[in-house]
């Protein structure tokens, strides 16, 4: 290899800065990472996860972002029409939090996020397509994610129903799960006044995501990772069996019966009591005026805990007799109904038949409140003694009438068929997952666009008022209400109906509104009549990679592809999945432990930019280790990279002739691609 430079002639120093500087001006000012819509080559969307807008980018971020942006550039490479967008998750509890604590507006806090973020993402020299860069808290956005909100009403897929929310009665509000503080002994407390928090029900937005129970089970369609999809199959929680009818030993007005739904109908004849959830509409009803007061009692109790505590296996099984009687569907018995707060509302019919004996739940209550546990499937080499735990497995069944001797599947089929044939049961599929509650008491959100009218209800505001837009006079007190509630200009409307005085919804939506549809706008973010419009949505979607965390496995993930399919057969979008290819990386961390503030263990990627270049920086991730592992930060791994760097940077200048000596140009590609292959 001939040489440029004479032994004697010192090499220019490697200058990280001027020289990414200079790369990342002039790919800026040639437009390559725009991905036009008119280009014929084939198109690949590839889409990372966008960041939430608190603040600094520290290193965990670019983990996330430095191999996806590599893995864009691959595809461009490959001569691909590549679509890599950014924006910004903007809406959401911090930046009101950080309002009261620091007398900043949140939009002045967001904005101010986001132009250091968009600053170091830049500095980042990733590739990509800023014009198209969206922000969910930027009006020209959330204008339709209230129009997606409406749509979805339109479709009888968003309705107002009853739920519980944290309430605090020394702030007289409702509190987020972030601001309620729980002590040693499980109560919630107020973060700002330290009162006792209970569960109160309010009347608040769901949209029908159970609707796409079923479909939402289907993952023929992409390709993702097992991990995920369990995680989904397991949070959807899809069971078949049947909903069993008890008749009221003493029938009211309104009620003669209790459903519960059980996939062990094998298991009937072992049913010793019923219990209700303390939340269930038909408690009061069943209450005895001689219980009134102990139910009562307990179901306050119960609304001070949150139905993860009320799970909790080693939870002591409490409950309270309702004074109310049902009758056993084939043995006529009588059989006492309870409540009690490991049974919740939302599973099932919000009540269960309690077999002790061959469930672990019902077994300890039994134990608690001293009940028979009468056994009606056989343990193997069972001696007749009382059992000590709850027998859930398999066996023939005993203490069961003429289904005595049936295995359990014989039986589960048999006595259904019999619970058919007389009229007190029927077939059912249940599901775990629940509608999705999108209403949030705060400020800082998209607003729901209804209006409130005393003689037309609840009123969709027309789409041509929209964007509701958020009042910037907004003041922030902590008194834990939500300034939109005190804003008068804000509330005060007409009613589209009536044209009558009006109130508007002080409820704003659930931040995974806002990102169960984002990755549509940037196929066609300059679009004024529509989110996306039907030519854009059938050139770029659905996305053909994208990359995140698995901590979005059932809360964005899912949420988006309920949005997908609801979209989907509303006419305005042709696919069925948002996500073709799903990867997650892992987690980066500092001394064993994942990055936070909190920690003080967070590094920032600025310093080593100024000290080494973003491409060091770059690399050392990239070579951290498998990417869905993650890594511990170290900082003399970094320099290890800056050394190569320097290095390949010595090699070329002391190798290519500047008058063009061809050999040292091939002789160097030659050492890239046998670097490459290794």
């Amino acid at each position: 290899m001939t040489a440029s430079h004479t032994n004697s002639e010192k090499i220019p120093e490697y200058k990280a800065s001027e020289i990414e500087s200079k790369w990342q001006s002039r790919w800026a000012s040639d437009d390559i990472y725009h991905a036009n819509d008119n280009d014929t080559r084939e198109r690949h969307y590839f889409l990372t996860m966008f960041p939430y807008t608190s603040g600094d980018l520290h290193i965990g971020h670019w983990y996330a972002i430095a191999p996806s942006d590599t893995a864009a550039r691959y595809q461009r490479m490959c001569g691909k029409n590549v679509l890599f967008p950014i924006g910004f998750d903007a809406f959401g509890l911090p930046a009101e939090n950080a309002a009261i604590r620091e007398g900043i507006h949140p939009m002045t806090w967001t904005f101010d996020n986001i132009d250091r973020m968009r600053t170091q993402l830049k500095t980042m020299g990733s590739s990509f397509d800023w014009e198209r860069e969206i922000i969910t808290a930027a009006p020209d956005y959330y204008k339709w994610t209230q129009w997606w909100f409406l749509q979805l009403l339109k479709h009888n897929l968003a309705y107002r129903g009853i739920a519980p929310a944290n309430w605090c009665p020394g702030c007289q509000t409702v509190l987020a799960n972030e601001q309620v503080i729980r002590d040693s002994e499980g109560l919630g407390h107020c973060e700002r006044c330290e009162s006792v928090v209970e569960l109160r029900d309010l009347e608040q937005w769901f949209l029908r995501i159970t609707e796409y129970a079923e479909e939402l089970l289907d993952f023929s369609g992409i390709e993702w990772p097992e991990q995920i999809v369990a995680m989904q199959r397991n949070w959807i929680g899809q069971s078949k069996g049947m909903e069993v009818r008890f008749p009221l030993a003493q029938p009211t007005k309104t009620l003669d019966s209790l459903s519960v739904f059980t996939t062990r109908p094998d298991t009937l004849f072992g049913v010793t009591f019923m219990i209700l959830a303390p939340e269930h509409p038909d408690v009061d009803a069943l209450t005895t005026t001689e219980q009134q007061v102990e139910v009562e009692n307990y179901r306050h109790k119960a609304r001070l805990a949150t139905e993860i505590e009320r799970q909790t296996r080693d939870r002591p099984k409490t409950g309270v007799f309702t004074g109310s009687y049902v009758f056993h569907p084939l043995t006529k018995t009588k059989i006492p109904i309870w409540i009690a707060d490991y049974v919740l509302l939302g599973y099932g019919t919000g009540a269960i038949m309690g077999v002790p004996a061959h469930d672990t739940r019902d077994f300890d209550f039994a134990v608690k409140h001293e009940m028979d546990i009468p056994v009606v499937i056989a343990p193997p080499k069972w001696d007749r003694e009382p059992l000590k735990n709850a027998f859930t497995g398999n066996g023939q069944l005993i203490n069961s009438g003429e289904f005595d001797g049936l295995s359990v599947p014989d039986a589960i089929q048999a006595i259904s068929f019999t619970l058919t044939e007389q009229s007190f049961g029927i077939p059912k599929t249940s599901y775990k997952i629940r509608d999705w509650l999108v209403s949030r008491q705060r400020y800082w959100g998209a607003p729901i666009p209804i209006v409130h009218c005393t003689k037309c209800g609840t009123v969709p505001a027309p789409e041509e008022e929209l964007p509701i837009l958020l009042p910037e006079d907004a003041e922030f007190l902590p008194t834990g209400e939500s300034p939109l509630a005190l804003n008068n200009d804000f509330l005060n409307t007409t009613c589209p109906k009536c044209d009558g005085i009006g109130r508007r919804e002080t409820d704003t939506m659930d931040t995974f509104m806002c990102s169960s549809w984002y990755m549509f706008r940037y196929a066609d973010p300059q679009n004024i009549e529509l989110p996306i419009g039907p030519e854009l949505a059938e050139k770029w979607l659905p996305v053909d990679q994208y990359t995140g965390g698995a901590e979005h496995a059932v809360m964005h993930l899912l949420y988006a592809r309920f949005f997908t399919k609801a979209a989907r057969d509303m006419g305005i979008l042709p696919i069925d999945e948002p996500f073709h290819k799903l990867f997650n990386q892992g987690t980066i961390t500092k001394d064993g432990h994942k990055m936070s503030k909190s920690r003080g263990n967070v590094v920032s990627p600025d310093e080593w930019v100024a000290k080494v270049g973003a491409d060091a920086v770059r690399l050392y991730l990239m070579f951290l280790g498998p990417w869905d592992q993650g890594g511990d930060w170290d900082d003399s791994g970094i320099q290890g990279h800056a050394r190569w760097l320097n290095r390949v940077w010595a090699l070329v200048l002391s190798s290519v002739n500047k008058t063009e000596n061809i050999e040292a140009n091939v002789a160097i590609r030659r050492l890239t691609h046998q670097m490459i292959m290794k």
